[in-house]
Parts: C-alpha cells; structure tokens; sequence
C-alpha cells in the first residue's frame, strides 16, 4: 500500500513538472519567436549557445527528471521533450525555415494540442 502512494505522489508529481516544462517550453519559443535565437541551436556558434543556455539548459534538465520519473513509473518518455531534443542543433539546409518560423509552428502546433485538450 505505501509502495502504491509513493508511486501515486510521484506521478502526481510529474503531471505538475510536465505543466511547467509546456509552460517553460512556450515562453521560450515565444522569445524565439520574436527573434531571439538559439533555442533550437542551428547557428552553432558559442557565443549564441552561450546565450541560449539560460533558457536551455533547465528546459534539458527539467526533461531530463521527468523522463526519470516517467521510467520509475514504467511509462514512456515524455514525448514533447524528446521531440524538443530531436529538433535541436541539426545542421539545416539554406532552404529550411529560422528558428523564429520554427519557433512560430511549434507555437501554433502546442496551442491547437492545448485547445484540443481542453476540448476533450
């Protein structure tokens, strides 16, 4: 039985980081957004990474806990984290979009989920 609170609480818990990591995440793509780069780190330079890594980094971390508690549960990774890590420091193609355009769809894909969810 406490086995079974424990595992209640931290999946409790999770939902609450996974909210904060959705809010931290769109904060940060609105400031992308408005032109501010190196979120999705296509410049590679370390001046920019060096910038971005205020943002960055705790997004990774936060991430990086939740996929932690996610595994003691015995669930899959949390998938916006691990769709958020694929989509960064991929070398792109002149003909690709900016991280402000980017930012911009992920805004616009996260609000349509969000709006979904509500729905429901």
């Amino acid at each position: 039985m406490a086995r079974a609170a424990r595992l209640e609480r931290l999946d409790a818990h999770r939902v609450e980081l996974e909210t904060t990591y959705r809010t931290t995440l769109i904060a940060a793509l609105r400031t992308t957004a408005a032109g501010r780069f190196g979120l999705f780190d296509h410049h590679q330079d370390k001046d920019t990474r060096k910038r971005a890594a205020a943002v960055v980094d705790p997004i990774i971390t936060l991430g990086e806990e939740i996929d932690e508690m996610r595994s003691q549960l015995g669930i899959e990774p949390f998938a916006l984290h691990q769709e958020f890590l694929a989509s960064r420091g991929r070398p792109k193609s002149p003909q690709a979009v900016g991280e402000a355009k980017q930012a911009q769809q992920w805004l616009s894909r996260l609000e349509t989920d969000n709006s979904e969810e509500r729905d429901s």
